[in-house]
């Protein structure tokens, strides 16, 4: 290990050590995981953005997350970093034996299809652990975790289930379904208001996302990062909007027309 990485690991330390930092000392593996997924969220913006210096900065923070993590782990002698880099070197061998033993394989397309079957076998291996030490039966979902951001999770599940061959036929039989989960959402918003209606409204549309999610699925779209960049999308013309606003008036005086008149404006000059 470097210099540099064992001053860090040693810092880690003493901030969780008696006389460190008391709000360090209070964290627990569940309490770190908030900003464990924030920061992995803030090194992927610095990518989409091509910016290095940010994602040197966001990767140290991410760093700095995970040996927090071995640190709380080591605390309570679940595993160490020494264990975890073992754990780590012996996956990455196991899984590239087109690298480290004499398997074959001279496109990304065949070591992707290699590492599909190397992870297959490795869950199996793993269910068969977990079936030995309990009496529920395994699932070809086992190793989701729930911990996943919930269009990732959702994009897995459903992958797993294809896998399996429980799958739509055809695109277009995804599209009527997104229509019927909508037809939902609109027959529940046409009720009458009721005391559980936000609860059938929030099934309904957990419904409706989750049928977008397989559509964008079976078309091969990442819909994590469709999403994202929609959402980039919305923001920049947003920006947009608001600097045609004069100094005199905020944006939120506007009229509705006044601001889809403004939408309109910014739309039509990204095509030009």
């Amino acid at each position: 290990m470097s210099a540099e990485l064992e001053r860090l690991e040693e810092i880690i330390l003493r901030l969780r050590s008696p006389g460190g930092c008391p709000w360090d000392r209070e964290q627990t593996a569940a309490s770190l995981t908030p900003s464990l997924l924030e920061e992995a969220y803030e090194v992927i913006d610095a990518i989409s953005r091509n910016d290095s210096a940010d994602l040197e900065d966001e990767l140290g923070d991410l760093l700095i997350n995970i040996l927090m993590q071995v640190q709380i782990a080591t605390e309570s002698n679940a595993f160490t970093l020494k264990s975890l880099a073992l754990n780590a070197c012996e996956k990455l061998v196991r899984r590239h034996p087109h690298v480290f033993a004499s398997a074959v394989a001279g496109t990304s397309d065949e070591v992707l299809t290699q590492w599909e079957e190397i992870k297959k076998a490795e869950r199996i291996s793993k269910s068969a652990k977990r079936a030995a030490e309990s009496t529920e039966k395994s699932s070809l979902l086992d190793g989701v975790t729930l911990a996943l951001p919930a269009l990732v999770r959702a994009h897995k599940i459903q992958k797993k289930a294809a896998g399996a061959g429980f799958d739509w036929k055809c695109a277009e039989d995804v599209v009527d379904k997104v229509r019927e989960e909508l037809l939902e959402v609109e027959s529940e918003l046409a009720t009458p208001d009721g005391s559980k209606q936000k609860e059938r409204l929030s099934e309904e549309i957990g419904d409706l996302l989750f049928a977008v999610v397989n559509l964008a699925r079976y078309l091969s779209v990442d819909s994590e990062s469709a999403l994202r960049d929609a959402t980039n999308k919305f923001a920049s013309r947003f920006v947009k909007m608001e600097r045609e606003v004069g100094e005199d008036l905020s944006f939120a005086e506007l009229s509705t027309d006044e601001m889809n008149r403004l939408w309109e404006l910014v739309k039509s000059r990204e095509t030009v």
